[in-house]
């Protein structure tokens, strides 16, 4: 069997580090965040570790 093309919408949505972890943006940072709170913009603002069990299905596709 060949190699596996990659699965370009995961690609683009995330990405995994040195160590192996799988990092993904927080969702809804489009627009309308003048109504949200600062604390709330604040948190948006950082990258978010995916769960251990999605690991190796982002892996495999990338």
């Amino acid at each position: 069997m060949g190699k596996l093309k990659t699965h370009k919408s995961v690609s683009k949505r995330f990405k995994v580090t040195k160590t192996g972890k799988v990092l993904k943006r927080k969702a809804g940072q489009g627009h309308f965040n003048s109504r949200e709170s600062s604390k709330t913009t604040r948190n948006k603002r950082r990258d978010v570790l995916m769960s251990e069990t999605l690991n190796k299905n982002i892996k495999e596709l990338m």
